[in-house]
């Protein structure tokens, strides 16, 4: 058994595409389970999901990271695996992570992101992503794990101390934590279609320099709004 995980907040223009996706895999459905956690939606996220999900619930920890933490913490699977509401995952998604947690070494896996949106701009932006990703593994000083695309041995991601519940940056920091419990390790085949509408919205640029400044203070922030969901 797989699980994954998807935090939303007022997604219903995305979620109903995203979770499409899903249900669209290589493996059988029964091997796999899609869990929703909700930041409180004042929209028609919940019952939207609650059309493909196997599990709708409102989270109870703080921030995008507490609601990963929730939903890992009622998935039924050892391995759970964690996107965003407005991605577009492959077919092949599921198998390749079941397939690459077959190496009992492995503890965290991740991997690159193609943006859903057309455009020069938004390609570019991500193929630099994925390029700094790839130097960061490959040369073995950083680890680029991103929300969207990530998969976690769910023993292992408890007893390294989970999601740390903060603005931004925990998707990245746990990595540091991960390595310490067994191999993290980056598929480049293990990709996700990823939005660029926070980009579109705020300037690539802009919004680079307010994740950069939040997360190097700490995660936590008052000052910017781009990188502030507003989960509970």
């Amino acid at each position: 058994m797989i699980s994954v995980i998807i935090p939303t907040f007022n997604e219903e223009e995305n979620i109903a595409q995203c979770l499409v996706s899903l249900t669209h895999q290589t493996i059988p459905r029964n091997e796999y389970e899609i869990i929703v956690v909700d930041g409180g939606s004042t929209d028609e996220t919940c019952s939207i999901a609650g059309k493909y999900a196997d599990k709708v619930f409102v989270q109870t920890s703080k921030k995008v990271g507490g609601a990963r933490n929730d939903g890992i913490m009622a998935a039924r699977g050892e391995i759970v695996a964690t996107t965003d509401a407005d991605c577009i995952l492959p077919p092949t998604w599921i198998e390749l992570i079941k397939k690459d947690f077959s190496d009992e070494r492995v503890a965290q896996l991740y991997g690159p992101v193609y943006p859903i949106e057309e455009g020069i701009g938004n390609k570019l932006s991500l193929l630099l992503a994925n390029t700094f990703s790839r130097i960061g593994y490959y040369s073995q000083t950083f680890y680029y794990t991103l929300g969207c695309n990530t998969a976690f041995r769910k023993s292992a991601f408890i007893k390294a101390g989970m999601y740390r519940c903060i603005d931004a940056g925990d998707d990245l920091e746990i990595a540091l934590r991960m390595k310490d419990q067994g191999r993290v390790v980056f598929d480049g085949k293990l990709k996700v279609g990823f939005s660029m509408r926070r980009y579109e919205q705020y300037g690539t640029l802009k919004s680079l320099y307010e994740w950069v400044y939040i997360v190097s203070h700490g995660g936590e922030t008052q000052k910017y709004s781009y990188t502030q969901k507003k989960y509970k």
